[in-house]
């Protein structure tokens, strides 16, 4: 918390077409969306996971307003309960660092 972007999002599309790739740094929330039959995601990470570290936000968090491609997409159990951004008890999020 404390970045000057917290709250806002973008978007990129990935495709096999594109060949495109996106890095996610460490700290920052991201999600997918599927939109065709099938995909293949893989992740790098910096660090071993940690289950007790992991949050989710509402994929439809109305604050955030994201412009989804798909209106009512299939999400898990998780991502359907998960809280809304300003519901997240502000210790749970990492600091923004200016370093």
């Amino acid at each position: 918390m404390g970045s000057p972007t917290f709250g806002h999002w973008v978007s990129e599309r990935l495709s096999a077409a594109n060949h495109a790739q996106l890095c996610v740094p460490p700290g920052f929330a991201h999600g997918f969306c599927v939109v065709s039959e099938g995909a293949l995601v893989a992740y790098k990470a910096t660090t071993p996971y940690r289950p007790d570290t992991e949050l989710a936000i509402a994929w439809n968090d109305p604050d955030l307003a994201i412009d989804w491609p798909l209106r009512a997409p299939i999400v898990s159990a998780k991502d359907a309960a998960a809280p809304r951004l300003r519901d997240i008890p502000r210790h749970r999020l990492p600091a923004f660092d200016r370093a």
